[in-house]
């Protein structure tokens, strides 16, 4: 399955919405040109593949704050560092994502054909957002004020091309409960990268998502936190971190498409909740069932909360005989309040 191509971005529209009305005019700007990508609805031919399947291909372009893509290669694969520490961070950001989906789960880039992982950086003026528009990723510099450089967090980098994945696999709808897991999913991977990358297991991980991103003197430490949803940041010019953690809060809102950044802090949590009881390395186990759920061709586009679950625990059942493992999949579920049976 292919879904259609969604612009997927990291900082959520209510996060740039409340900074907009309080007259902070790169927030204003990055909404505007968001919503310029949507409606667009880029749904131009993929980059082409990579010669060999199992090999990493990246290509970085800058757009020199302009707002035209792809912009001006200016590092290709197997060529060194260059002075541009943003080219940088995007090429090795990609290489560590494509890194772990290759050695750990098997697969041949996002598309699991070999697809060439392009990216673009310096995309605008004070551009305040990173996405994967269905195609390559793109970073802005933020404004220096509220957020830093999207390039700089390698768990930011690693959750949009797992929208990436998701496209090409479940194509979950990214809308309500679908696009609140294909958050989530993103979320869980970007993690993943970050973990694997630093060769943290679980309970070393500190399980944030975007942290470093906030500018000096913001009140937060990330956009969102799997392992305490609801407490990434509490700032005056952000507000308060909404995401839930249990189906009791559930946040129904007709913003942020039925609110899909706010409620994947639901299963983020169970995740949180399985890897840390499971122990060890998170993108064994846990990651390991995450990935067989998304990639299991059973799971519907429009697939909610409790469908997703249900895959997670016949995805353990079937990969691993032991019992606790399925049990204790069951039992996450069961603490942020949804029963896979």
């Amino acid at each position: 399955m292919t879904a259609e191509p969604t612009l997927c971005a990291i900082v959520p529209p209510y996060v740039l919405d409340r900074l907009a009305e309080d007259g902070h005019e790169p927030a204003a700007r990055s909404l505007a040109l968001d919503a310029a990508h949507r409606a667009a609805r880029l749904t131009a031919a993929l980059p082409d593949r990579a010669a060999a399947a199992d090999r990493l291909e990246r290509v970085i372009s800058d757009a020199a704050h302009r707002e035209r893509l792809p912009g001006r290669t200016v590092r290709q694969e197997g060529e060194g560092a260059v002075p541009d520490q943003s080219v940088n961070h995007a090429y090795d950001g990609l290489g560590a994502t494509w890194t772990l989906f290759s050695a750990v789960y098997g697969r041949h880039s996002i598309d699991d054909q070999g697809l060439r992982l392009d990216a673009t950086v310096h995309y605008g003026q004070d551009y305040d957002n990173a996405f994967w528009d269905g195609r390559r990723m793109v970073f802005g510099d933020g404004d220096g004020e509220v957020f830093g450089d999207f390039t700089a967090c390698i768990d930011v980098i690693g959750h949009e091309l797992a929208h990436g994945v998701t496209q090409f696999t479940a194509g979950l709808e990214y809308r309500d409960q679908p696009g609140a897991l294909n958050e989530s999913v993103s979320d869980v991977f970007g993690s993943l990268v970050k973990q694997y990358a630093l060769l943290q297991d679980a309970a070393e991980a500190d399980w944030l998502i975007g942290a470093g991103l906030l500018a000096p003197g913001v009140q937060g430490v990330a956009l969102r936190s799997m392992k305490e949803p609801g407490t990434a940041y509490d700032d005056p010019r952000l507000g308060k971190d909404p995401q839930p953690a249990h189906m009791r809060d559930y946040v129904r809102t007709g913003q942020d498409n039925g609110g899909v950044h706010i409620n994947s802090g639901i299963p983020n949590h169970a995740f949180y909740l399985l890897a840390t009881a499971l122990g060890g390395r998170s993108w064994e186990r846990a990651g390991q069932i995450w990935y067989d759920a998304l990639t299991g061709r059973r799971l519907p586009a429009d697939a909610d909360f409790t469908a997703f679950a249900r895959a997670t625990v016949a995805a353990a059942k079937a990969r691993y005989p032991e019992p606790e493992v399925a049990d204790t999949v069951t039992a996450s579920w069961a603490k942020v309040g949804i029963s896979p049976t």
